[in-house]
C-alpha cells in the first residue's frame, strides 16, 4: 500500500503554497485513511455522516473532517462538533439548521456555500444569483455559530477543458463578487474546487483547497 503514502507526498510537494488538500476518502477503509495519515495527511472528506462518524472513532484525533456530501437536514446534528468544516451546505435552510445546533451545543461550526455552476441538473448547491442574493442582502448577519469561510463547487463531468476552465472561473469570481458586495467580509477566503481529473485547472483558476480521492487511493471499494 505504499502507494497511497507517495502520492500524498507527491500531492503536498506539487501543490502551491496557499493551497489545501482534502483527502477524499469516502468508501476506502481505514486502513488506507491511516496510511495516508502517516504520510502527513490531515484533512479528509467524507460523504456519508454514519460512515465519517465511523471512520473518526478509529483514526487520531488530530485530523481535520471536512463533510463533502449533499447533507439531510436530519443527520446535521450528528456533524456539529465533529466536523472541522461542512463543505456542501447548499440552502439556507440547512445553514440555519447548522448555525441552530452550534449554538445548543457551543461550538462554532466552519461551512462553505456549495455553489452550482456545473450543466448536470443533479448537482445540489445555490445558483450564483441567489448567492449574490444572500450576501447582498447581508442574511449572514443572522447566524450566530457559525462561519461562512468561501465556497465550493464542481465543474461540469466532461472532456471539455474549456468548459472545465469556464465553470472553475466563475467559482473563483463568485467569490470575489461576494466580497465586492460585502467588503467587511472575516476569513471568507476559501475556494474549494478541483478534484482527481481536474485540480491543476482549478488552482490555475483560484482554487484554494482540492478535494482529491481517486489519484490517492484509486477507485472506490464499495
Amino acid at each position: 500500500m505504499g502507494h497511497i503514502s507517495d502520492t500524498i507526498r507527491s500531492l503536498h510537494a506539487r501543490l502551491p503554497e496557499g493551497v489545501g488538500l482534502v483527502a477524499v476518502s469516502k468508501f476506502h477503509p481505514v486502513e488506507a485513511l491511516r496510511e495516508a495519515y502517516g504520510a502527513g495527511q490531515r484533512i479528509f472528506g467524507e460523504s456519508r455522516v454514519q460512515e465519517l462518524l465511523e471512520k473518526a472513532q478509529q483514526m487520531p484525533g488530530d485530523v481535520r473532517w471536512h463533510f463533502i456530501g449533499h447533507l439531510q437536514t436530519n443527520k446535521a446534528r450528528q456533524l456539529v462538533g465533529l466536523a472541522a468544516m461542512i463543505e456542501s451546505v447548499d440552502s439556507e435552510r440547512l445553514l440555519e439548521l447548522i448555525d441552530r445546533l452550534s449554538q445548543e451545543r457551543g461550538v462554532v461550526t466552519n461551512v462553505l456555500m456549495q455553489v452550482h455552476v456545473a450543466a448536470e441538473e443533479t448537482k445540489f448547491g445555490f445558483s450564483p444569483d441567489e448567492l449574490l442574493g444572500y450576501f447582498r442582502n447581508r442574511r449572514f448577519e443572522n447566524l450566530r455559530a457559525t462561519h461562512i469561510c468561501g465556497i465550493m463547487g464542481m465543474a461540469t463531468n466532461t472532456d471539455d477543458t474549456d468548459r472545465i476552465r469556464s465553470d472553475f472561473r466563475t467559482i473563483a469570481q463568485l467569490r470575489r463578487q461576494i466580497l465586492d458586495i460585502c467588503p467587511d467580509l472575516r476569513g471568507f477566503d476559501t475556494v474549494s474546487m478541483g478534484m482527481s481529473d481536474d485540480f491543476p485547472i482549478a488552482i490555475e483558476e483560484g482554487s484554494t483547497l482540492v478535494r482529491v480521492g481517486t489519484a490517492i487511493f484509486g477507485h472506490r471499494q464499495y
